[in-house]
């Protein structure tokens, strides 16, 4: 036995260096196969790697521009707002202006109208001054002059209205403070409180505006 063992000792030991090298070259071997098949797996991974750069590059340029996107917006927003309220301001303004302007076309002549009212009112009483008994034909003179009074009377009337100045004679009506001023107040049989019994000046309204109010008499509970 111990022949045969010394006999399979020979015969391994030709080959045991060989074995050896064979170890000491397999671990190269290794690596160089490792690093043959390690460039395309680094090239993969280089890849994902890019691909997942380039999908986190976009979302992050897409977050930018919605940021911006949505300061426009804001901004849009905050100028289409200012724009709307300056035009409707200078709507107000042109309306504004528009009223005055109309205003003082209808009004303007609201000093002069003062003026000429005094005129009405003495064509008026020189009117209601000349006896009617004395108004005949045995006195021409006095019956021309009459005539012409009340000739003039009416025509100023006349332009008065046409320029929108219209009388104010509200015997019966009820009283109105915007329209009437009392004089006095008393009490009527037969007449409702509260209504004008005697007017001693006849008002105006120019346009709808009082010009100048009726001096009345009002009536009061007996």
């Amino acid at each position: 036995m111990a022949a045969v063992a010394q006999c399979v000792r020979g015969a391994l030991r030709p080959r045991l260096p060989l074995l050896s090298v064979a170890l000491r070259t397999s671990p190269r071997l290794l690596c160089a196969a490792t690093q043959q098949k390690n460039p395309g797996q680094n090239l993969e991974e280089d890849q994902s790697q890019s691909q997942n750069e380039q999908k986190v590059e976009p979302s992050s340029a897409e977050k930018l521009l919605a940021e911006e996107k949505a300061k426009l917006e804001e901004q849009l927003k905050e100028v289409t707002e200012k724009y709307k309220r300056a035009l409707a301001d200078a709507e107000n303004v042109r309306q504004r202006s528009q009223k005055l302007v109309e205003e003082a076309k209808l009004y303007g002549i609201q000093s002069f109208c003062k003026d000429l009212l005094e005129v009405a009112d003495i064509l008026e009483k020189a009117t209601e001054s000349v006896p009617k008994e004395e108004i005949k034909d045995e006195n021409p003179h006095l019956k021309s002059l009459y005539e012409g009074l009340v000739m003039t009377e009416m025509q100023i009337q006349k332009v008065f209205k046409k320029h929108g100045l219209l009388r104010l004679n509200p015997v019966g009506a009820k009283f109105d403070p915007y329209e009437h001023e009392a004089l006095f107040h008393t009490p009527v049989e037969g007449q409702e409180p509260g209504t004008i019994a005697l007017v001693s000046k006849i008002g105006y309204k120019l346009h709808g505006r009082t010009l100048r109010p009726a001096l009345v008499g009002v009536v009061k509970d007996a």
